[in-house]
């Protein structure tokens, strides 16, 4: 026998097994309709044509343009009142290739105006009790007026601007059309009635302490804001309902901020009158923080925040800050705030990690409020690029979780001993990690959030884990006993599987904007960063995946992002075609189920049983000379002999022994493998989405060996497939994803043999017996 008569039969035996696979999917109709390959169909029809602005590598093209839209603003806040009022000029560039002939300007206070529409897009049904605090505020109370008042837009001559308010979003009229390149400056003057934050829990407003009569504020979306002109849908100009966050361009802000003389104050950008607002000894502690790398500096001490909140000055001082190239502003004021500061080293540049709290976050504020900051700075750097801004604010505030450039706000506040459980301590880490982490995303890498809620809160999530990991590891004494690793609540696959595998009727595909989205936490945060978890840690492997999106992060920092581009480019970075991934987890609600159908036993046999010999008839057909081949026999069907387990397969075989002899010298046939066992393993996929399939299988020695078979592998049958497997040792098990790592809702069906597991009811029984 020639080897290449060998070579020949190895083609039909795999023919063989791919017409089986054929045969068992024409059988089987697919459950969701669609055609086999549509799920490893190319994402062409959901794509945009790749243009002169966004390419098809996922990267900016030669023409993309982003508008500029500077601010000069002078803001005052009448803490007595709790009114802030401003008088704003915004220098708008048109860097677009098209004439405009008006602009669009946020109003986001608007969604709490008296008329505002927010509340009534909400469903409440028929409530037989309620508390009664929560029946004066529903039934009772007149709604909280804290709308803007625009008092006029004027053109820098000083004359009125035409203008048109559509609830959140406010049209100016131009005089002239904007041609590209040309700049338009306006002012706009307004005011609002500041909110109790803990009331409406809304981003924004302020916390009152009526122990001491004193508010701590938190300041964001305050002013009147552009809206972003770009490439792919003109004006984002869709409504502020509450939900969906925020769409911004790129600018300049010059903020003079006038607030009492006993407050102490920070936000986005430089403070540019340090001298003036600070007293000698703040400057001495801040000098001594900016070369402390290692514990943070106290510049205000709880001391004194405490002696100030007794004194309710009637002077008032100004604090200057200037920032490029953010995308907003935000600050933060009060004469309870205790100030810490530390240094952090990022890319050869000394960052401020920056926190600021109030007494009733101690101390557990003092103790990890500034270390995260930093440790979050450190990890999303090293997952992105280097953080390109001088510093990082955390501020303390009740029930908050929000971010803006170079500050956020976050909960965590202990008991008013000072005690506080595992939950508050790892809730504040993480909360903070999430929030300093959305300088990333979408602060610098600035995506429609207003869209495409999971490009800023799916991404920031994933690399949320990645942070609590390291923080785990730095600071392994915050860790409580019992945990090795920081007890993240999203990223690993185990954590979302009730919600992919939970009622399909309130489930929505990622793809939807976050406002119509269903489960919002797990549609726009869990499942896409389980999602890239998947990603990295199963499919494409940290070099892999880290350099791809590390090449996202640079090429989209300072600039706005599509999904398209996230996509793209994550597969142009690495070679690695993921159109069926990014189909079944981000434009479905199918969910992982993969499981192991059967598993036959066979031994090499010098006669073919009943199904081989109805393969052979049909190898005879094309003239294949069919007594050169080689026979497995099923273990436990009639053509089985028992003397067939102890047997050696060369033996058992004339033709193999044959060819073996005849192809090979002594000392290959050494070296040539010698399996005694052959298993034919069916995996099913009860669950629409396509995963690898990852095997581990236990040998009657006790050893064991892992393999992964790619996604690709359903691609000829969406519904099960075949692998025929010759071991040297006999395997007495196998586990469809041991660790469990693909989010499978149901592992039921990963073990082989069944795995007979106990009722959570019967558990139950068995203790109250017991």
């Amino acid at each position: 026998m020639k080897k290449s008569i060998f070579y020949f039969l190895s083609f039909i035996l795999i023919s063989g097994g791919i017409f089986a696979q054929e045969q068992s999917q024409d059988q089987t109709k697919p459950k969701t309709g669609h055609t086999n390959n549509n799920k490893f169909k190319q994402l062409y029809d959901e794509f945009s044509t790749p243009n002169m602005f966004r390419t098809a590598s996922g990267a900016p093209g030669p023409a993309y343009y982003q508008q500029q839209a500077d601010y000069k603003m002078d803001v005052v806040l009448d803490d007595e009142n709790t009114k802030l009022s401003g008088n704003e000029t915004i220098t708008y560039t048109n860097k677009s290739p098209d004439v405009l002939t008006y602009l669009w300007v946020q109003l986001d206070q608007n969604k709490r105006a008296k008329d505002s529409k927010s509340p009534l897009i909400e469903g409440e049904g028929y409530r037989p009790a309620t508390s009664a605090s929560n029946f004066v505020s529903t039934y009772m109370k007149e709604p909280f007026d804290g709308g803007f008042n625009i008092l006029e837009v004027k053109d820098t001559k000083g004359s009125d601007l035409a203008h048109t308010i559509n609830r959140t979003m406010m049209r100016v009229e131009l005089p002239v059309p904007l041609k590209s390149g040309e700049q338009f400056s306006f002012s706009i003057k307004w005011w609002y009635k500041i909110n109790d934050h803990l009331v409406d829990r809304a981003r924004s407003g302020y916390e009152y302490f009526p122990e001491d009569g004193n508010r701590a504020y938190v300041i964001a979306q305050f002013y009147p804001r552009m809206a972003v002109y770009n490439d792919v849908e003109g004006w984002q100009n869709s409504q502020f309902w509450g939900r969906d966050e925020f769409a911004l361009p790129f600018g300049n802000f010059e903020v003079n901020i006038t607030v009492p003389a006993d407050h102490i104050l920070d936000g986005t950008g430089k403070l540019m009158n340090r001298k003036e607002v600070f007293s000698k000894t703040m400057l001495q502690r801040y000098e001594e923080a900016k070369k402390s790398y290692d514990k943070p500096v106290i510049i205000v001490t709880q001391a004194e925040a405490e002696a100030a909140e007794k004194g309710f000055s009637k002077e008032t001082k100004t604090w200057k800050m200037y920032a490029e190239n953010v995308r907003d502003f935000g600050f933060t004021t009060s004469r309870k705030f205790i100030w810490d500061m530390m240094a952090v080293k990022i890319g050869g540049k000394d960052i401020m990690a920056v926190s600021l709290y109030p007494k009733e976050g101690n101390p557990l504020w003092e103790q990890w409020s500034t270390r995260t900051v930093a440790n979050t700075l450190e990890s999303y750097s090293r997952m992105t690029f280097d953080y390109p801004y001088h510093k990082a604010i955390s501020v303390h505030a009740k029930q908050q979780g929000m971010e803006y450039p170079m500050i956020c706000w976050n909960y965590g506040r202990p008991e008013k001993d000072g005690t506080y459980s595992d939950r508050v301590k790892y809730g504040m880490i993480g909360v903070i990690t999430h929030e300093v982490g959305h300088n990333f995303f979408p602060m610098i890498i600035n995506s429609d959030e207003r869209q495409w809620t999971w490009m800023d809160e799916g991404l920031n999530t994933f690399v949320q884990y990645v942070a609590e990991q390291d923080f785990g590891k730095k600071y392994p004494e915050a860790l409580s006993p019992g945990h090795k690793n920081y007890p993240s609540d999203r990223g690993p696959a185990r954590m979302i599987v009730p919600y992919m595998g939970g009622n399909q009727d309130f489930i929505a595909p990622i793809m939807t904007k976050g406002l119509n989205a269903y489960q919002f936490g797990n549609n726009a945060y869990g499942k896409p960063a389980t999602a890239l978890n998947i990603l990295r840690e199963t499919i494409m492997g940290h070099d892999l995946f880290d350099y791809s999106f590390r090449e996202y992060a640079h090429r989209w920092m300072f600039k706005h992002p599509t999904p398209e581009d996230f996509f793209r480019t994550m597969e142009d970075a690495s070679a690695v075609d993921l159109d069926w991934f990014w189909r079944g987890w981000f434009y479905t609600t199918d969910w992982v189920d993969i499981g192991i159908k059967e598993v036959k036993k066979y031994y090499v046999s010098s006669k073919p049983n009943a199904e081989g010999e109805r393969l052979l008839e049909r190898y005879k057909r094309f003239n294949v000379n069919t007594q050169d081949f080689v026979y497995l026999v099923e273990e436990g069907s009639e053509d089985f002999d028992e003397s067939m387990r102890n047997s050696d397969p060369v033996e058992a075989s004339k033709s193999l022994k044959e060819y073996l002899m005849d192809n090979f010298t002594e000392a290959e046939r050494k070296n040539i493998k010698s399996p005694k066992y052959f298993y034919s393993v069916t995996f099913n996929k009860p669950g629409g989405l396509v995963m690898p399939i990852i095997a581990e299988y236990t040998y009657a020695d006790g050893t064991t060996k892992r393999e992964t078979y790619p996604a690709q592998i359903w691609r000829l049958n969406d519904n099960e497939v075949s692998r025929t497997i010759a071991s040297e040792k006999e395997i007495v098990s196998i586990v469809v994803d041991p660790d469990l790592e693909t989010a499978d809702v149901d592992t039921s069906n990963n073990s082989w043999p069944k795995e007979i597991k106990q009722s959570d009811f019967d558990k139950f029984k068995d203790k109250v017996k017991n």
